[in-house]
Formats: C-alpha cells, sequence, structure tokens
C-alpha cells in the first residue's frame, strides 16, 4: 500500500527499560569520572547531571517547542566544571558507559526482522526516525543487528529538534526525496508519532506497546492496533511473508 515506511524505533521495534535512579549507577559513574580526574561524589554527580542537562535544554532556541541536545555536551561539561579538558573519546566512552548502567534489558520485539526482510522483499524502502541521542543509538541498532535494515536513519539529536516537530520530518522527506502520500508513519507514541506524522501529511499506524506514554480513548491514526503485535501490523498492511515469530 505504501512506498515508504518510516519507524518510530524505541517502544516500536525495540523494547528498553532504562532506570537512572539506581544509587548503584551514581557511585560506579563518579569512578569513571575519578579514575580521569574529575572529583565526584555518587550525589554531587547524579545532581550536576541533571542540573546540566536541564540547563541545555532551557539554553536552546527558545522559538523551540520540541528542543533536542546532544547529550555527550552533558558528560564533556561534567569533566570540565572539575577543570579536566576530554577528548571526543573520553566523552563518547562516559556517555556509553551511563547508558550501559542504566539499561536494565534491550531487545527486539518479536518480529522486528522478518517484517523489515519481508518488506526488503517487496521492494519497499525503510526509514527510521527516532527521538534519540546518536551516541547511544547508532551502536544499538548495530548490536541489535537491525541498521542494515534501513534506506535512511535520522536521529533527533544530530538535528536540534524532535517528533512531533514537523521539521523533524521535512528534514527526512527532504533528503531522500520521499512524497509524503506514498509514505506511513508507524509509532508507539500518540503525540510525537501520530500527531507529528500528521502534520507532514503522512499516513499513520499507532502501536500500543508497553512503554507507550498514556494515551487518549480516540487516536487519530490511520490504523490502530492496542497491542504489540508486529505479525498483525503486517496482516493489515498487507506486508506478506514475514514469517513465523522469531527469538530476540
Amino acid at each position: 500500500m505504501y512506498k515508504n515506511y518510516i519507524f518510530d524505533l524505541y517502544g516500536t521495534l525495540v523494547d528498553i527499560h532504562t532506570d537512572e535512579e539506581k544509587q548503584e549507577v551514581w557511585e560506579k559513574l563518579s569512578l569513571f569520572y575519578g579514575y580521569y580526574g574529575a572529583l565526584y561524589s555518587p550525589k554531587e554527580l547524579k545532581s550536576e547531571y541533571k542540573h546540566l542537562a536541564d540547563c541545555k535544554e532551557s539554553a536552546g532556541d527558545s522559538h523551540e517547542a520540541y528542543p533536542e541536545i546532544q547529550i555527550e555536551e552533558v558528560f564533556r561539561a561534567l569533566f570540565i566544571a572539575k577543570g579536566i579538558q576530554p577528548g571526543d573519546s573520553l566523552v563518547l566512552h562516559a556517555g556509553q558507559f551511563f547508558r550501559v548502567l542504566t539499561t536494565e534489558y534491550l531487545r527486539l520485539y518479536d518480529g522486528v526482522k522478518g517484517m523489515m526482510k519481508a518488506l526488503r522483499r517487496q521492494g519497499k524502502k525503510i526509514y527510521l526516525l527516532s527521538n534519540a541521542q546518536r551516541i547511544f543509538t547508532e551502536y544499538e541498532l548495530c548490536m541489535l543487528d537491525i541498521a542494515k535494515y534501513f534506506d535512511g536513519i535520522l536521529i533527533s539529536s544530530d538535528y536540534g529538534v524532535k517528533k512531533p516537530d514537523p521539521r523533524f520530518f521535512k528534514a527526512l522527506l527532504e533528503k531522500y526525496n520521499l512524497n509524503p502520500r506514498e509514505c506511513i508513519m508507524i509509532g508507539n507514541d500518540e503525540k510525537s508519532d501520530i500527531a507529528g506524522a500528521a502534520k507532514a501529511g503522512m499516513d499513520s499506524f499507532y502501536i500500543h506497546s508497553n512503554i507507550s506514554p498514556e494515551c487518549s480513548k480516540k487516536i487519530n491514526a490511520t490504523y490502530v492496533q492496542m497491542e504489540m503485535n508486529l505479525k498483525e501490523v503486517c496482516n493489515t498492511l498487507g506486508i506478506a511473508g514475514s514469517g513465523k515469530s522469531e527469538g530476540k
């Protein structure tokens, strides 16, 4: 039915749970920073991290309704605040170490690869439009072995704005010369994915997953499915040959 299939990532293709409130996270991260001369207590590090993240978001363009920061700049600023000038590699490692510490699990939903392969066989184009941080997401896509299925990947931290800002959708459409009438946005967030797609002139498919935000009783999507079942998504969209349910 469509030439171009645009997917959200977390909560749509990838099931994830993170917890930044665990004391162990800040204890180990403070040790990491201490190795490089940036001495923090766990409590101080947690407080400063949240303060810097809030400041960087509020320091963005005041005209941005949906600003996005580059989280690596927060990890850089934590070093600088203690008089350390870190290289880009150290900043990257600090951010990724934090991600590992906070991630409880990260896995594909059942049926993701079968769906992607079926779309490929039918000659469809597949794109990712994700509110995410490149220093995490680029590596997680490779670790989960799904980066290879996408014809294009847009991550909000690269653009300074995020869904549902129509400019983020427009960036995808313009970069790959896509006709919005030939596209469908598939996601688990009524506001970011569905409302954003509508503003961009696209059809949409709402999937209510285990990590979807609370939604309204009437969701204004082209298709609505109130459970995470990618086999049913394929059936609804006529994506034939997605195969049986697969393992993680």
